[in-house]
């Protein structure tokens, strides 16, 4: 077993424990970003001014009206950036822009004595816009070649001769939707100016580093001038990766300009209007199977909603190609990957980060072709698993390792769930009644863990023993409430050999570990927990040394369990305490900085080639269903997961992160539906769906009546830390299984054999007509416009 992986005696990592500030989240104790203006004194309120139309040049901004307002102080444009006005990594997306992009893009910002006050300064701030014409829709870019950004191509084998080797080839289109992040918290920033004038942002960022780097730029600092701190955030699922940035800079401009303290904080609908989604996707493909239902080709193209900036786009896409595989070998594949440009915002990371949108076109391929395989859905998904000891690789060429553990966790799925029995029963089930339908679908996942871009891939850490024993760490990674500041109590406790009570957590803050990653790529436990593991053996080394001086033997002979130092053969021991007090008499360093890059990886992205993972995690899902046939209204009965995150770190936390990924992946796939307004009048490009009550999310009338997680056991991850795995994105993709069970349930209301086509998110309307076309009825011709189609070559 590696270093990194090995475990000691009695360690705190593998047991189950609550969020370590659980009691804080359910008192209402717990600080975020804005709960820190009540504490600050002199703060001035940020409003923007949003223009609402998808697209045009601004030929007039009059803010003479606004200063006329009661309580308004300053009004930010363009004119007071004393550096670079863009607030984008790729330096294409103004912070004050001169042509607006997207409906409800901020052209400036008001600064008021109250918020009300700024509110009404906003509203009087005179835009006048010369108007262009907007691209709105997936299908209108594509159609008018509105593209940004890379395309990158993945190809492996000939996909030509495949396609000629195959028994049966199909084509289809396919096209989803975006993801609202829905955060409890929406975007908050508070920046206030020292009296040397340094900058100082609290900041609801996954990425306080590059938060950081904006807010710089945008004031015309250097990075040592800025300081951000993330105290904790209120939920980010990758919403918070880049679109902090400029907001941040737009409450640290305000302070640098006034002098005084700035509170920025988006509404609801605001956030909703102005902050980018999980981007949609259309896919065009072709796929071949041989005789017995193997893939031998595939060739697509996936086409990802950008909106009006590049953002991250261009790896979200990459991911997506990486992912289109998911647990099925394709000898041959040529997959090409693109980025529209529509006047809507800039869409950005979510959960998954394109993985989901790849696995999706291949899952939804997978269920359609299957009935005209004349093969059941999970036989043929089966058919196809990558296999051990074939050598096989991904289409981009990285060896899947562990391979078993795709027939693994779907065999444990299959023997928990009962499946064999379950099927005759819904059998029986679905022969006596006419107008309600029960299935059951499986589907499974390999998700990559690691950046793509091999840079980021690194972590840094902070750790600090006093002299009365106990320690404080700090570390890059960032706290949206899934768990991360928990686990690195606990690899820090477990690394020193000490009771998890002497241990504490400072908040995330750039002057005390510089250059971090985002907290993303589910990769926060892994980077920021082998750099604090780092940080804690450089501490021990150190007081062993000392221990073995007080207890006379050798430090490679002393062990510190408990908060106790022992030797090896003998009763002599000394506490924590006392180890600490004397190792600082002696002048030892109590302090050390850890660090930690993943090792063995390699990315061509021109070539899009090579091994950008570190290792893959798996799952598998059983999802039950039962569908009324009049309105295709549905309910989950049913549902169990077994999960791979290696040797967890911390089982409660991992088992609440897995069911919170299925949950929001079967909201993304099966309630959230995105509407904009694609007509031609005077609200073209406003978002329709901008609050929760037009925005439906997944509830507890939503949840399955029955609910099973089960972590796969024996799992160790080699050259990980602790043997620890990711787990903060892969559970999302499990939610395939509630779909493909909606496509089946669908299906028996049919004749045997029949495709059914399921739009994406297949809301009670979308199963509805999917019943319909499986009828046989008319009705199916009438179905939305962004639903599939699917024809035999």
């Amino acid at each position: 077993m590696s270093h990194l992986s090995e475990r000691p005696e009695k360690p705190v990592v593998g047991v189950s424990m609550p969020h370590e500030s659980a009691h804080l989240h359910v008192t209402g104790a717990a600080l975020y970003t804005d709960d820190l203006v009540h504490r600050t004194k002199d703060v001035l309120h940020a409003y923007p001014v949003q223009v609402m139309k998808a697209h045009g040049r601004i030929t007039a901004l009059r803010t003479e009206p606004a200063l006329a307002v009661p309580g308004v102080v300053r009004v930010l444009t363009g004119a007071d950036v004393p550096g670079v006005n863009d607030a984008g990594m790729k330096h294409d997306e103004p912070l004050f822009p001169d042509e607006v992009m997207f409906h409800g893009h901020a052209v400036a910002w008001v600064l008021g004595e109250t918020l009300e006050a700024a509110r009404l300064g906003a509203a009087a701030v005179e835009v006048e816009l010369d108007e262009l014409p907007s691209i709105v829709t997936l299908r209108d870019a594509i159609a008018a070649g509105s593209f940004h950004g890379a395309r990158p191509v993945m190809e492996t084998g000939d996909v030509d001769a495949g396609f000629a080797d195959s028994a049966h080839v199909f084509t289809g289109e396919f096209q989803f939707s975006e993801q609202e992040h829905f955060y409890l918290e929406t975007h908050a920033a508070l920046a206030h100016v020292d009296e040397a004038g340094q900058m100082f942002v609290q900041s609801s960022t996954q990425h306080p580093s590059e938060t950081q780097e904006i807010v710089a730029h945008v004031l015309g600092l250097h990075s040592h001038e800025v300081t951000v701190q993330c105290l904790r955030m209120g939920g980010g699922f990758g919403g918070k990766e880049m679109q902090p940035h400029g907001f941040a800079a737009v409450a640290a401009l305000g302070a640098r300009l006034t002098g005084r303290p700035v509170r920025l904080r988006l509404n609801r609908t605001q956030d909703l209007t102005m902050s980018g989604k999980r981007h949609g996707f259309h896919a065009t493909w072709k796929i071949g199977f041989d005789a017995d239902g193997r893939i031998q080709a595939l060739d697509a193209t996936l086409t990802a909603d950008g909106g009006w900036s590049l953002d991250l786009s261009e790896p979200v896409v990459a991911r997506a190609l990486c992912h289109i595989d998911n647990t099925y070998w394709i000898p041959n594949a040529r997959v090409a990957g693109r980025i529209a440009k529509t006047h809507k915002v800039s869409n950005t990371a979510f959960r998954g980060f394109g993985g989901p949108q790849g696995m999706l076109v291949i899952e939804d391929i997978m269920g359609r072709c299957a009935p005209l395989l004349g093969l059941d859905p999970m036989e043929l998904r089966e058919r196809n698993f990558y296999r051990p000891g074939q050598g096989q690789t991904t289409p981009y060429g990285q060896p899947v390792t562990h391979p078993e553990r795709i027939s693994a966790v779907w065999q444990q799925v299959k023997d928990n769930a009962g499946i064999d029995d379950r099927r005759r029963e819904i059998a029986a089930f679905n022969a006596a009644h006419p107008h309600t339908k029960r299935a059951l679908a499986i589907t499974g996942l390999k998700f990559g863990i690691s950046f793509n871009l091999t840079a980021f891939n690194q972590g840094g850490a902070l750790v600090l023993i006093y002299k009365d024993g106990s320690v404080l760490i700090n570390h890059g990674g960032t706290e949206m409430g899934q768990g991360l500041h928990t686990k690195m109590l606990q690899v820090a406790a477990t690394t020193l050999g000490i009771p998890l009570h002497k241990v504490r957590l400072a908040p995330t803050r750039t002057d005390k570990v510089p250059n971090t990653s985002a907290t993303a790529a589910s990769a926060g436990a892994d980077l920021n927990g082998a750099a604090v593991k780092n940080a804690c053996e450089q501490l021990r080394a150190r007081l062993l040394q000392v221990a073995a001086t007080q207890l006379g033997g050798n430090a490679s002979d002393v062990r510190i369990v408990e908060g106790v130092a022992r030797i090896l053969g003998s009763d002599r021991e000394l506490a924590w305490d006392d180890l600490v007090r004397t190792a600082y008499f002696q002048r030892v360093q109590l302090s050390a900085a850890g660090f930690y890059r993943t090792e063995g990886l390699h990315w061509d992205a021109k070539a899009f080639r090579g091994s950008p993972f570190k290792y893959f995690a798996h799952g598998a899902a059983a999802t039950e269903v039962e569908v009324d046939g009049f309105t295709g209204a549905y309910r989950i009965r049913r549902v169990d997961i077994v999960h791979d995150v290696g040797d967890s770190l911390s089982p409660m936390i991992d088992i609440g992160q897995v069911e919170g990924g299925f949950v929001q992946g079967a909201g993304w796939l099966t309630l959230e539906d995105m509407r904009w307004d694609t007509g031609d009048g005077p609200h073209r490009g406003r978002l329709l769906t901008q609050a929760a009550s037009t925005y439906k999310l997944p509830s507890f009338s939503e949840m399955p009546e029955e609910f099973h997680v089960t972590l796969l056991e024996n799992a160790t991850e080699e050259g990980a830390v602790y043997g620890s795995k990711a787990v903060g994105e892969p559970p999302l993709m499990l939610a395939f299984s509630v779909r493909e069970a909606l496509r089946q349930a669908a299906a028996a209301f049919g004749p045997d054999g029949v495709s059914v086509e399921l739009a994406s998110p297949a809301t009670p309307e979308a199963v509805y007509w999917a019943i319909e076309a499986a009828g046989g009825g008319d009705a199916g011709s009438e179905a939305p416009a962004h639903a599939t189609a699917l024809s035999n070559a």
